[in-house]
């Protein structure tokens, strides 16, 4: 059987705030959904995806002074890497 290490063993997703601001941003306009996954296998990595009306709402989400202060109590080991992605039509696969 896997064993799941988190990145930062002190300090495990569980501990985390994630679930705080996901919460907070849930609460914004233009907020439609979050989804958080954990990797498979002994891999430490998570990738959290949110949905939103537009990246002018995303914007203003992230650039909130409540949730720009939370960002402090995140560990120093815990590394970010936002990216901002668009619906792509494939015909007969998927719809934009």
């Amino acid at each position: 059987m896997a064993h799941l290490r988190p990145l930062d063993p002190n300090f495990p997703i569980e501990r985390q705030v994630w679930r705080d601001d996901a919460a907070f941003m849930k609460r914004q306009p233009g907020f439609i959904a979050t989804q958080l996954h954990r990797a498979i296998g002994d891999s430490p990595t998570y990738l959290n995806y949110a949905v939103w009306e537009s990246t002018a709402h995303l914007r203003a989400a992230f650039t909130h002074p409540e949730f720009r202060s939370k960002i402090s109590a995140y560990p120093s080991s815990a590394v970010a890497s936002p990216h901002l992605f668009e619906k792509v039509a494939v015909p007969g696969i998927c719809v934009a």
